[in-house]
């Protein structure tokens, strides 16, 4: 399977190389995660509707102390990546921890669901910092039209992408690299770090009517993002994370199509969108709804839902562009779908009935889980009242939440 996987990858790449080159840079739509409609409806509802009320008055506190944030930048990690360029982002492979029985700790061993504090260290936090101020500023301006939330915004975009002195090479090939291993270079899975970027494109799409958010800083940013585009579907850490059979290459697809739509290279996202049913669901999927490699790990439920929630992201995605690929199913049962009821019937349980591993975290992913249930029934497949209910039922969503803001609508509180 997996020799058909690098197969595919390497056809793939052959094809949007070209496409890359060719197309222009068309201008911006809509939201590709976000639903635009929705989001003005809630923007003419703050005032009157106290279930978006409370969620903006929270959104708006976290977003007036961004405006006090220090602009983040690759070049505040103390160490320096192999490459001798600290513009290159590093960071450090999240389970990995120094070996005890070696004087230098090296090369580090992996220690499976448990996280190292040295990630703080490097430019991962950093990254992660940055792209949910921008959307919370974002968010922030689209609902309020106070340009002061764009205009910091917009400075920190310019610090991390655009600004010579400051901005983050597009690329990642020294992300979850392991000390004393492949001489610093990352690996493949460092490809994920970059995930928050997804939604943070979304806010991004929201401050183009903006006055701060210059013609140069889209173009700027337009022009970045596609490079990183280039380089997920060049480099040999992209080509070996396309070809990953489990959570890791549905997160690759996931942020190609974003990059993409972003850039304006719609045929690019259009190509990988109809290739995934075969692709991914297909292969990841048993008929009964197990997902085998995600169920090998130690903390099994939450691989098993993580995996999914990037489906729902490339579903939504793919909607923008017409296309409908959620109810695929393979002849022998294979679906999305099935894939989420096999995870339905353990929620409320507290982990006791499921038969593989979760080491921690069980409460927080059936959260996770339940809010995802509400997208797909809401956005994916209406019919699925079922998802819906259990969400009513049993999720805990705070009057203060942004989800509210972003996915709900008052009566499903």
């Amino acid at each position: 399977m997996l020799s058909g996987l690098n197969t595919d990858c390497r056809m793939r790449r052959t094809v949007f190389l070209a496409l890359f080159l060719i197309l222009p840079f068309l201008p911006a739509k809509a939201q590709f995660i976000w639903d635009l409609e929705h989001l003005e409806k809630v923007r003419g509802s703050l005032q009157e509707e106290p279930f978006y009320a409370k969620a903006w008055e929270a959104l708006k506190a976290e977003a007036d102390e961004d405006l006090d944030a220090e602009p983040l930048s690759v070049m505040m990690k103390t160490k320096t990546p192999a490459s001798g360029d600290k513009h290159d982002y590093m960071s450090l492979a999240r389970y990995y921890w120094p070996d005890p029985s070696k004087p230098d700790g090296l090369p580090y061993i992996s220690r499976d669901g448990i996280s190292n504090p040295e990630l703080k260290e490097l430019d991962r936090n950093r990254l992660s910092e940055t792209a949910d101020r921008v959307t919370t500023l974002s968010l922030a301006w689209f609902f309020s039209g106070d340009e002061k939330y764009a205009r910091k915004a917009t400075e920190l975009l310019r610090v991390w992408f655009l600004n010579e002195d400051t901005k983050m090479n597009p690329n990642l090939e020294y992300a979850q690299m392991v000390p004393g291993r492949d001489n610093g270079k990352g690996r493949c899975y460092g490809v994920l770090d970059s995930y928050s970027f997804v939604e943070m494109l979304d806010a991004v799409e929201l401050l183009d009517t903006s006055k701060s958010f210059t013609d140069e800083d889209s173009q700027g940013i337009r022009a970045w993002f596609g490079e990183l585009l280039d380089w997920m579907l060049t480099s040999q850490q992209g080509k070996d994370e396309c070809s990953q059979a489990n959570n890791h290459g549905t997160a690759y697809d996931a942020q190609v199509i974003s990059l993409a739509l972003h850039a304006g290279k719609d045929d690019i996202a259009r190509e990988i969108i109809m290739e995934f049913p075969q692709k991914r669901t297909f292969t990841q999927i048993e008929p009964d709804g197990r997902q085998p490699h995600e169920l090998r790990r130690t903390i099994a439920y939450h691989y098993s839902w993580y995996n999914l929630t990037h489906y729902i992201d490339i579903y939504l995605m793919a909607d923008k562009l017409g296309i409908d690929i959620d109810q695929a199913e393979s002849e022998d049962g294979r679906s999305f779908y099935k894939a989420l009821d096999f995870l339905v019937p353990y929620l409320g349980t507290g982990g006791e009935t499921w038969p593989y591993q979760q080491i921690s975290g069980w409460n927080g992913v059936e959260q996770n889980l339940y809010r995802d249930l509400y997208r797909t029934a809401t956005l994916l497949d209406t019919t699925r009242t079922d998802y819906l209910e259990l969400f009513r039922k049993n999720a805990r969503v705070a009057l203060g939440d942004r989800f509210n803001l972003l996915y709900m609508n008052p009566e499903d509180k």
